[in-house]
């Protein structure tokens, strides 16, 4: 993948289809991977539900697409963000996509773009469908970026009062994410057992989009392999500006 801070990304929102309550923590979290050159939310803004997206979109500087429901019990606003994506794709101004949404009609929306060769990003919550993720590079739980808001706005005293909800991670490690990244290490290791960890974190974000060490309760991924006792860490020194490589080996 080529710097991230060159990339040029189109984020595309379903209103219909995500809470509006952190927007500024998802645009943050993109701006690790790029620059959102295209701000647009879909959704019909006649309908008072969406009234809370008003101030949002000023603050955040994302143009309002409107989309009227001309039928009762369809969501119109799809269509019309599928048809934008695609308009956007063939001015080949971006190098890729974030669709905001926990609807899987935008599945195959992602796959055709990642056809075209565009990397897709996906933000949506917990209950968004296996399909719409799998089609994905990454996917990315609000649920995670909730959490993360309110550690930063919790004082030293107040951190006392987190309930044990917010603590929790979205998903707990287990023999499935164990075996996940043996397999993966097995998959692509040099002869004496040993993989990079860069590497390996690429990897495992090819066979699950929607890995991230956050959703087990740790920031990066190193902190996440040292907690599983069945992987052993060796750092390298690389002897440029007193860095280190770290790699990974299943003991």
């Amino acid at each position: 993948m080529e710097n991230p801070k060159e990339l040029k990304l189109a984020v595309l929102i379903d209103a219909d289809n995500v809470p509006y309550s952190n927007v500024k923590g998802m645009l943050e979290e993109l701006a690790i991977y790029g620059t959102p050159t295209f701000k647009r939310i879909y959704g019909d803004w006649t309908k008072p539900t969406l009234s809370g997206w008003k101030t949002v979109l000023l603050e955040n500087a994302i143009t309002p697409v409107q989309q009227y429901s001309y039928t009762t019990g369809k969501n119109s606003s799809d269509s019309a963000l599928i048809i934008d994506a695609m308009d956007i794709l063939y001015t080949g101004r971006v190098d890729g996509f974030c669709i905001v949404s926990s609807d899987s009609d935008f599945t195959r929306l992602a796959t055709r773009l990642r056809e075209a060769g565009m990397l897709v990003f996906g933000i949506g919550e917990k209950k968004t469908p296996a399909a719409f993720i799998a089609a994905c590079n990454k996917f990315i739980y609000i649920e995670i970026l909730k959490k993360e808001a309110k550690q930063e706005t919790l004082i030293p005293e107040a951190a006392k009062t987190v309930t044990k909800e917010e603590a929790n991670p979205v998903a707990k490690i287990d023999k499935r994410l164990i075996r996940l990244i043996s397999e993966s290490i097995n998959d692509i290791a040099d002869e004496d057992g040993w993989l990079f960890l860069g590497v390996l974190g690429n990897m495992i974000l090819k066979k699950m989009p929607d890995f991230d060490p956050r959703n087990y309760g740790h920031k990066k991924l190193l902190d996440l392999i040292r907690s599983i006792k069945v992987f052993q860490v060796e750092e390298r020194p690389t002897g440029k500006n007193n860095t280190s490589h770290f790699y990974v080996k299943a003991r």
